[in-house]
């Protein structure tokens, strides 16, 4: 049942790509494509990313290659081609990165595709990885021009991904933009702890995509449900035509990665009987998921019903407890008109029964939660 809305259901849909030992992972080529203009000048951006980048590169071999383009009021290549087991060339190119000047991050991105391109591995990894806290405000600047950029370049097997760091002058819609038209993905780093999570704990699904292209479809029987919305995901909606159109470009998942949706739904009329159970016959709705193989141009498609055989009454007994607190806060600090009787002291009061304190980013959320309630009282 729905936390902020209980006569409504919340049905949450997940995948889960199998992870892998990033050692026996393909050759990886792979260009750090760094901002260091004047504004990175701040202990959660140039330093960390740093710090962020040696992570990384701990976790390369001989097998891999790296190359370093800056970028600020000019670009510069920093390293051409190195062999992931020159540890120490790699992290002393990093350590020696200081921030100044302005932001001509375009003329950096093409000079990051030419290494990646002269320094290309056949069925390897090839891949951009663009570092920034901000906006590309200098030179070839309109998203048209980088959009058209990105996907010639990634036709030809180079992938962009972008992290952004920092905070002030990030444009993290543009950012996340920029890696979906690269086929990359896009993270936000903020802590060593972030990080880590993302270079290191999940490198497989940061830089190998096994999946491309790839579409959800849920098709609801108004017959069980009569209304549904889908909660976030605003900027990965597709037209319903879109989803048997192979040519239409949608995101990437990488190995071991996980995607997760949410719905809110209303029940039809005599779906839910008066002591809360279902019928346990019949299909609540359709989901359909239809995916590329890398470098592949057909999809394939794969089709589960849903019913009510999953049905639980309780978000924690379901094991949704996160993902619901999370929607719940997010509906909370946007003002969504579908709120409900959300609460800060709600989502709190979820959780005060719960042992958590082996994930720490679980704390880390409800410290957040507590602070948007401190600011809204």
């Amino acid at each position: 049942d729905c936390p902020w809305q209980p006569e409504h259901g919340l049905v949450r849909i997940g995948i889960r790509t199998e992870a892998i030992d990033f050692s026996e992972t393909p050759k990886s080529n792979l260009v750090f494509l760094l901002d260091v203009s004047g504004s990175m000048d701040s202990p959660d951006k140039l330093p960390l990313l740093k710090q962020a980048f040696a992570m990384l590169v701990d976790n390369l071999d001989e097998k891999d290659r790296v190359s370093i383009v800056t970028y600020a009021g000019m670009d510069q290549t920093v390293l051409d081609g190195a062999r992931g087991n020159e540890k120490g060339r790699i992290l002393e190119a990093l350590s020696l990165l200081e921030a100044n000047g302005g932001t001509h991050g375009s003329a950096g991105i093409r000079t990051a595709y030419e290494l990646a391109e002269r320094n290309f591995i056949v069925n390897g990894n090839n891949r951009i990885i663009l570092a920034t806290d901000g906006d590309l405000n200098i030179g070839e600047t309109s998203q048209e021009e980088l959009k058209k950029l990105v996907e010639e370049k990634r036709k030809g097997g180079v992938y962009l991904s972008v992290l952004g760091f920092g905070s002030g002058n990030l444009k993290d819609n543009r950012l996340e933009t920029l890696a979906d038209y690269g086929n990359g993905n896009y993270a936000y780093i903020d802590s060593l702890m972030e990080a880590k999570k993302v270079l290191v704990d999940e490198l497989g699904s940061t830089l190998v995509t096994v999946a491309e292209d790839v579409k959800f479809q849920v098709e609801f029987h108004d017959s069980c449900i009569k209304e549904y919305r889908l909660l976030g995901y605003e900027n990965r909606l597709l037209a319903a035509e879109d989803f048997t159109d192979d040519t239409k470009d949608a995101g990437e998942i990488g190995a071991g990665h996980t995607v997760t949706v949410l719905y809110e739904v209303v029940w039809a009329d005599g779906t839910k009987t008066e002591d809360g159970s279902f019928a346990q016959d019949g299909d609540w709705a359709t989901l359909r998921i239809r995916y590329k193989d890398p470098g592949a141009d057909k999809s394939k498609e794969l089709t589960r019903p849903i019913r009510a055989d999953v049905y639980h009454s309780d978000v924690a007994a379901a094991n949704m407890l996160l993902e619901a607190s999370v929607a719940e806060f997010g509906m909370l600090i946007t003002d969504s008109p579908y709120k409900g009787s959300s609460s800060y002291e709600h989502i709190l009061s979820m959780w005060e029964n719960v042992p958590y304190e082996d994930h720490k980013e679980i704390g880390e959320f409800l410290e957040l939660v507590k602070l948007a309630r401190g600011e809204n009282r």
